[in-house]
């Protein structure tokens, strides 16, 4: 994609570096300005690009979390529109050719995952040369973790991805945009396993965020989406499924969720309050705790969870996640391993809301089988629906599962046309 200036206001010192990077080539100085080789050449510097990164994904409307949520929700029929005015949403909500390069949401996700992927290349790359290891290994894990975000939002929505930031770039399969942001994990698991991640930097940056363990969860769950359910196993099982790991957020800086969505009842909302957009046959038992967990009846099926609050926060992945991709990861490999995908899957089912770190239980009585690999993928399938509400990766989970179209909105969403207008390498739109 050809690089220009992004309509949106970053904080911090990754504005400073975009314009340095992205400017015209007239020698302009200002010389009360940081240059661009004194921001990405000191640990200050590096820090505040990177601390910029976390408030790019949860910021706001623009932000990837908004979008990723709402472009999820809307495709899937988790979520609905309140209010047609909101047009990119309603786009969404409608499907199908409704939805095309304008979309103002499509756009905003494509705009700041790539403005991450190309802030994050520059903080890993200047880490490299900083004299402290063990503060360069935690500016290398810290922005691996949005790197790979920003890398598997794209590969979640789009049929092709760009392969890396640039003019003119090219894209490969999305299947190869997962490939990429593991190797991006992999990196920073070699870095902080190298050197510890120092106490110095922990103290530097936004808290919430537990390094390793998110590191491990993302590549459980790219791993997943790939079909490397071995890896995917080995992932899981190395992510805590006690610590908790989060996107925190303040007065200033709110819950884009529930800034936009929960406390203006004018936006979208979930779906109900009952089947949460399931089909008959998958939808929610009537007594699973998680239902009154993420929605309300009050105030046309408002959003709870973790959209609940000003300041609530937003787990990055959540213990329930990991166990039901160990459930999947053995009801899919080669000899499929039923009964202890049985097991892990009522792990989740019969989980208690005070067992869980965030309070997300069914507290349900456990699944009998037996069930045949079918039917279990039918029931893993069910409960990543419910316990994962809200997540953003039920259309994702729609492919892999096979479930039919007529239960999605699109498949795959249109490339922008700030990308199609600006690089001739941009692939043709999905025909769904």
């Amino acid at each position: 994609m050809k690089k220009q200036f992004i309509k949106i206001t970053f904080y911090g010192l990754s504005a400073i570096a975009l314009l340095f990077q992205t400017s015209c080539k007239k020698d302009y100085v200002n010389p009360n300005a940081a240059t661009g080789q004194q921001v990405f050449s000191s640990p200050q510097g590096l820090t505040g690009v990177a601390s910029g990164l976390q408030r790019v994904y949860t910021a706001g409307r623009a932000s990837n979390l908004y979008n990723r949520v709402n472009i999820n929700g809307l495709l899937t029929s988790e979520m609905s529109v309140l209010n047609q005015g909101n047009t990119g949403e309603y786009q969404l909500q409608q499907g199908g050719g409704s939805v095309d390069g304008t979309n103002t949401l499509d756009a905003g996700l494509w705009t700041s995952s790539n403005k991450i992927i190309y802030d994050a290349n520059n903080v890993i790359a200047g880490a490299q040369g900083l004299a402290d290891k063990g503060y360069a290994s935690g500016l290398i894990g810290y922005a691996s973790i949005f790197k790979a975000l920003a890398i598997g939002d794209l590969s979640m929505f789009w049929q092709k991805v760009p392969d890396g930031v640039g003019l003119n770039v090219n894209f490969i399969d999305r299947m190869q945009g997962y490939a990429n942001a593991i190797a991006v994990i992999d990196n920073a698991l070699t870095a902080i396993s190298t050197n510890a991640i120092s106490a110095s930097f922990l103290a530097n940056i936004p808290a919430g965020i537990d390094i390793p363990n998110t590191l491990h969860a993302l590549k459980a769950r790219f791993s997943l989406f790939a079909g490397n359910y071995t890896q995917a196993m080995t992932e899981a099982n190395a992510a805590s499924l006690t610590v908790k790991s989060v996107f925190n957020f303040s007065t200033v800086n709110l819950n884009p969720i529930f800034e936009t969505v929960t406390s203006t009842n004018n936006v979208t909302a979930a779906i109900d309050t009952t089947t949460l957009g399931l089909p008959v046959g998958l939808q929610p038992d009537p007594t699973d705790n998680r239902l009154k967990f993420y929605t309300t009846s009050t105030y046309n099926s408002k959003v709870l969870g973790f959209g609940a609050g000003t300041i609530t926060p937003w787990p990055v992945y959540l213990p329930g996640e990991m166990i039901l991709i160990k459930a999947e990861a053995y009801a899919r490999q080669s000899t499929p391993d039923l009964t202890n995908a049985l097991a892990q899957l009522n792990l989740v089912v019969t989980k208690t809301p005070a067992s869980d770190p965030y309070g997300v239980g069914a507290n349900l009585p456990a699944l009998v089988g037996p069930y045949t690999q079918a039917q279990l993928l039918d029931q893993i399938y069910k409960h990543r629906c419910i316990e994962l509400y809200m997540a953003g990766f039920k259309l994702e989970d729609m492919r892999r599962f096979g479930r039919p179209d007529s239960e999605k909105k699109r498949n795959l969403l249109p490339y922008p046309f700030q990308e199609r207008d600006n690089n001739p390498n941009t692939p043709p739109d999905p025909t769904f």
